[in-house]
């Protein structure tokens, strides 16, 4: 009999796949016996040893939020004024956090953020991301700015689940063929995102002077793309600068306006979703425009310096669409807590980037599969000990503004 009183035959030493709820207990396990290496499951720390390792650069590229820091701080603060109300004695003992959304069966309601130049963390970059995620049955949003070709990124998730995010590009025909590999690539989602047409004021970067697509890195899905490629005098290869004097063109400022979401639907027969939505008003007019989803989300900070909390304009936006189309959340999750909040308030699921890229920055893909686990056993611990069996039993009695 093992220690937790499970037989010693059962789970995956008799060759089946163990149960979502042992593994992650299994993890919390390997965790107190010094199995799982000496990487932190606090986030802070984590995010001081990536930075320990992959320089200043590339930590400031990580970090990057805009001007003085304030939305990145207005998003754990929203986090931080709501409490979460546990309940006693219901046996909540073994948990489900599966869920299925768009299609896409998830083992919990996490998706891995698109995150561009993941090579600038770790030589493998999405690639090494890719597997993780498809270890644990967790979505990546490949993104545009990928620093590795997304036929690559595919080949590495293997049959893991993965969605498409498209930063819009000037070019028509690049954004069709680029939706084109996605979908013959196994994507099966589209992620537009909507809050970055231009890239926003960053003194970490800045002061670094640093932007790792002028030197190549996070242009990939361009220079491998056949219509980027065509348009060119001299292959990538041979003229580096005129590739990226390209993508600057293409993303330097990109300007759309909701007039061109219809053209976007007609090349995308799959389920669309619209990232970057922090306005009740805007909310309502992607529903309107027919589209699947929306993901409120102020980049991370990164965009807006001031900006409303992201988690804010959840409870707006959930309050003016109620259950028309799924809404997700991104920016600032850190913990279980926080994606039961998010569930709470209107969230389906949830998007978590940095912490992941800095479990990349220290291990690779062991790296990301250790912080994905990690927030996946905490969020089954939490959802126990608030009394609750099931994710989809999550709801908005579960949370009280703090005092």
């Amino acid at each position: 009999m093992r220690p937790d009183g499970r037989a010693a035959g059962s789970g995956a030493a008799s060759g089946t796949r163990p149960g979502p709820e042992e593994e992650h207990a299994g993890f919390v396990r390997r965790l107190f016996a010094q199995q799982e290496g000496h990487w932190p499951t606090d986030p802070r720390a984590l995010e001081e040893l990536a930075a320990s390792r992959i320089g200043a650069t590339a930590a400031a590229y990580v970090a990057g939020s805009a001007g003085a820091g304030a939305t990145e701080a207005a998003n754990r603060a929203a986090l931080d004024r709501w409490r979460l109300v546990p309940r006693i004695l219901t046996g909540s003992t073994v948990r489900s956090l599966a869920v299925d959304l768009l299609g896409t069966r998830m083992p919990a309601p996490v998706l891995a953020a698109p995150v561009g130049v993941q090579g600038i963390v770790h030589p493998d970059g999405e690639r090494a991301t890719a597997r993780a995620c498809a270890e644990l049955g967790v979505p990546m949003v490949t993104s545009t700015m990928s620093s590795t070709p997304i036929e690559e990124v595919a080949a590495a998730s293997g049959d893991g689940p993965r969605w498409f995010q498209l930063y819009w590009p000037n070019s028509d025909e690049i954004a069709r063929s680029f939706l084109s590999r996605a979908r013959a690539t196994g994507h099966t989602v589209l992620v537009v995102t909507v809050d970055t047409m231009s890239l926003g004021w960053r003194p970490p970067i800045l002061d670094q002077s640093f932007l790792p697509m002028l030197d190549g890195v996070g242009t990939a899905m361009f220079t491998s793309d056949p219509v980027f490629r065509a348009g060119l005098s001299a292959t990538p290869e041979e003229d580096p600068r005129q590739a990226v004097e390209a993508w600057d063109r293409e993303l330097g400022t990109a300007g759309r306006t909701w007039d061109d979401l219809a053209r976007l639907r007609e090349w995308w027969s799959g389920p669309l979703l619209v990232k970057g939505v922090l306005h009740p008003e805007d909310a309502r007019r992607v529903v309107d425009t027919g589209l699947d989803g929306i993901i409120v989300s102020n980049h991370g900070g990164r965009q807006v310096d001031g900006s409303v909390a992201a988690l804010d304009a959840l409870v707006s936006v959930s309050r003016e669409i109620g259950d028309d189309v799924p809404l997700l959340f991104d920016s600032g999750i850190r913990n279980g807590a926080d994606v039961i909040k998010a569930l709470a308030l209107g969230a389906r699921a949830v998007l978590v980037g940095r912490p992941y890229v800095h479990g990349l920055g220290v291990g690779g893909a062991a790296g990301v599969r250790h912080v994905l686990e990690a927030l996946l056993a905490d969020l089954d611990v939490t959802l126990g000990l608030l009394g609750l069996h099931d994710v989809g039993q999550v709801g908005p009695d579960l949370v009280v503004p703090a005092p």
